[in-house]
Formats: structure tokens, sequence, C-alpha cells
């Protein structure tokens, strides 16, 4: 433990990345996939098989591949993160970063739409129906009706959805972010005597990050528990 103990600016530092990995990546998702949800149960028959369709051939590709595509292909097609150069104290946020955000995001969202689109259709018909008839639009019943009742409805399945976001910002690491992960092996290359002790110290603070964020969406399901 002493080799993690000696470098806790690299062991903070590897989940602050992760952090921030996780924060925008999942509200990069929750957006995406609020979208997705809506076209799927949309009325435009074309949005609807699109959206289908990308849910369907994103959550049947493994993450690795996402990653590896905005990594080594997108470049070739000149999509590039160039332009992404920001610096918070000791955390740089270069092209390695957004193309990982990128890579989160496009493959969560796809896991979000699903969870929302059972709590969508755990709304009652009949609310839709009688939003139509007093002359909503699709996009106002969707807002101020449906999705509001589909959120309630929706999150436990929405932080297993997040909570798994966090443990899949580890596959960054073999892309070029110093997260949690690539320093966990940074330091088992050079204190290999040490390995399982930190092996623990990492898997400890995936824990507590798992634990934080399932205390703070178990306080928002009994605050939006349906009485």
């Amino acid at each position: 433990m002493n080799a993690v103990l000696d470098n806790l600016d690299l062991y903070f530092r590897g989940f602050g990345y992760t952090l921030f990995l996780f924060l925008a990546s999942g509200v990069l998702s929750m957006v995406l996939g609020t979208l997705l949800v809506a076209f799927r149960v949309g009325p435009i028959a074309v949005l609807s098989k699109a959206a289908a369709f990308y849910v369907t051939m994103v959550r049947n590709t493994p993450l690795v591949i996402v990653f590896a595509f905005f990594s080594f292909a997108a470049p070739v097609l000149d999509i590039k993160f160039n332009w992404l150069q920001v610096r918070f104290g000791d955390f740089d946020l270069t092209a390695f970063f957004g193309a990982a955000v990128v890579s989160l995001s496009l493959y969560t969202s796809a896991f979000v739409c699903e969870a929302l689109r059972s709590g969508v259709n755990a709304v009652p018909l009949g609310q839709a129906e009688a939003a139509r008839a007093i002359g909503l639009p699709f996009s106002g019943v969707m807002t101020q009706v449906v999705l509001p009742q589909a959120f309630r409805a929706s999150v436990p399945p929405l932080a297993s959805v997040q909570i798994a976001l966090i443990k899949n910002t580890s596959v960054a690491a073999v892309f070029g972010v110093a997260e949690a992960v690539s320093q966990m092996r940074t330091l088992t290359n050079s204190f290999s005597s040490e390995r399982t002790a930190i092996f623990v110290a990492f898997a400890i603070g995936y824990i507590v990050l798992v634990e934080l964020f399932s205390f703070a969406a178990n306080r928002l399901e009994r605050h939006w528990r349906i009485a």
C-alpha cells in the first residue's frame, strides 16, 4: 500500500479524470438518449426507424470498437478533436479526452434511450391522448406530460446505466487518457511487488464513486416516489 500512499497525487489525478469523463459523458448521454427516445416514440416513421436502428447497432457493438473508431478511424475521415485544449489545474483535457467523451456518450445514450423508453411505456396512454385533445403538439406532450413522468419511473434503470458508465470510463486508459486504470497500470509497472495492494486501492476508489452515485440516485428516487 506504500506505493499508493507515496503517490496519492497520481491516485487522485487518475480518479479526477475518471470523474470528468463520467460527468461530461453522463450529461451528453442523457441529452442524446432523451432525443432518441422522443424519436422512437414519435409519429415520424423515418426518425423512429432511424433511432431504433441506431440503438440496436450501438447496443450490439463492443465499447472498445467505438473507442477505436473515434481514436483511429475518425481522424482519417477528418473528424478530429484537436480543438479541445482545456486545462483545469493539473488536468489537461485534450483530443484524447474529447474522443473518449464522444465514444462514451454515443455508446451510453443507446442504453439511456431504452431505460427511458420503459418509463415512457409506463405512462398511461390516456394522459398523452388528453394532452393532444387540449391542443398540445407532440413536442408539448413529450416535454410537459410524458417525459417528466418517464424520468420519474426510470430512475432505477437510468442509475444502473450511469453506474455502468462510471466503470466503462476505464476503457479510456487504452486510448491515451490518464484516468484511474491508466494510473493503476503505471503504479503496478513501477511497484510490481505491491500489485495486489494497488489493485485493492483502485478497486476501493471505484466502489466509493459507485456508492456515492447510488446514494444520490436513491435519494432522488425517494424524492420522486409516487405516494
